[in-house]
């Protein structure tokens, strides 16, 4: 049977504003239903899990748990005894070590939390409060409103003009007044004289919009614009790109993207080729790709169902709630459950001190 403190907690030293955050995704999050702080809290608790206790319980959200962080902020014990600790708490029902994976695709990465309550619980209460989505939200960090946008503009807007430096005058930088605006001069053009020819137009005056007349063009027009470009062999004219067009339309309705329908017209060009607008209407014939049916279309796979891990706390080793009762794993557990039972009581150790203090004056020379 453990003993029993019913002392008070400790006063732990109160955490310093200066205390280290964890990154996000790291870091200390309390449950939820805690009851209110007294001076009572984890008085059952030996000593030096009172002490740690109470240190952690102060800390903000978000501070750092590490063994490390927490042994620099505790000068009374080290790091082997600050996890051993933990360990203890962890059993005790006070925290437990979780991770999550965040992200999607190629992006995803695990996030470790480490949830705290003040007031203990059971393993069946933590099982339960893990399975939520509501630990899962407060184990992923989600920080999409604190962060500003910072999406590009799309193509088709307009690029901001950086704001000229204004040439106010010094009167004009009252903040009360709004400042008056800056006449600007008329700017006039010198009369040509009468015998010189008029200049030529400049070059940079009007410049002209070459991809004007491709607004309304279709993908399959544009892409077969393109082949003469790409090889000269294969150089269309407007009209034969008219012509052609609904054809390879065709291409593109069968799911193949742009640069397919060229790579699939431009490979394999004889060394001559004398009509390429026979040429590429044959092969628009022969080469047209199948058409896929939607009953051989996968349906769309729904998103996994993320679930919170929870880590050993002594050894780090991750598995579900319910394979690691009191926080920790198998291996880590059955030397923590010989420790308590082999527990001496203490009126039993009384018993043994006066016992072998009898011994000793019975051995006493008389």
């Amino acid at each position: 049977m453990a003993t029993q403190h019913l002392s008070p907690a400790l006063r732990a030293p109160a955490a310093s504003p200066a205390y280290p955050m964890a990154k996000p995704g790291y870091g200390k999050r309390s449950a939820p239903d805690q009851q209110a702080r007294t001076r009572n809290d984890f008085a059952l608790l030996p000593t030096r899990e009172r002490y740690v206790a109470g240190f952690v319980d102060h800390l903000p959200e978000g501070a750092a748990m590490s063994v490390k962080t927490l042994a620099k902020q505790l000068p009374l014990y080290g790091q082997q005894a600050i996890s051993t600790a933990l360990t203890a708490l962890s059993v005790a029902g006070h925290l437990r070590r979780v991770r999550c994976a965040a992200g999607a695709g190629d992006e995803t990465r695990w996030v470790f939390r480490t949830f705290w309550s003040r007031t203990a619980r059971d393993n069946e209460w933590w099982n339960t409060y893990l399975a939520t989505e509501k630990a899962t939200l407060a184990a992923v960090p989600v920080a999409v409103a604190a962060v500003p946008d910072t999406t590009p503009p799309p193509p088709w807007a307009p690029a901001e003009e950086p704001s000229q430096p204004s040439l106010a005058a010094p009167e004009s930088l009252d903040t009360d007044r709004a400042p008056a605006p800056t006449a600007v001069p008329q700017q006039r053009t010198p009369s040509p004289a009468p015998d010189a020819e008029p200049a030529p137009p400049a070059a940079d005056a009007a410049p002209a919009k070459p991809h004007a007349s491709e607004a309304g063009r279709s993908p399959a027009y544009l892409a077969l614009a393109r082949l003469g470009r790409n090889d000269h062999r294969l150089a269309l004219s407007a009209d034969d790109c008219t012509t052609l067009e609904p054809q390879a339309a065709q291409w593109l309705a069968r799911g193949v993207s742009v640069d397919y329908l060229i790579s699939a017209l431009t490979a394999g060009l004889p060394a001559q080729v004398d009509s390429p607008l026979g040429f590429i209407r044959r092969r628009l014939t022969d080469k047209i790709p199948p058409k896929l049916t939607t009953e051989n279309t996968r349906p769309a796979t729904p998103a996994p169902t993320r679930r919170l891990l929870v880590e050993c706390t002594d050894c780090g080793r991750p598995g579900q709630p319910e394979a690691l009762p009191d926080g920790l794993c198998r291996p880590c557990r059955t030397p923590h459950t010989r420790n308590e039972e082999n527990t001496t009581h203490p009126a039993e150790i009384a018993h043994v001190k006066a016992h072998m203090n009898n011994l000793r004056d019975l051995l006493k020379p008389v």
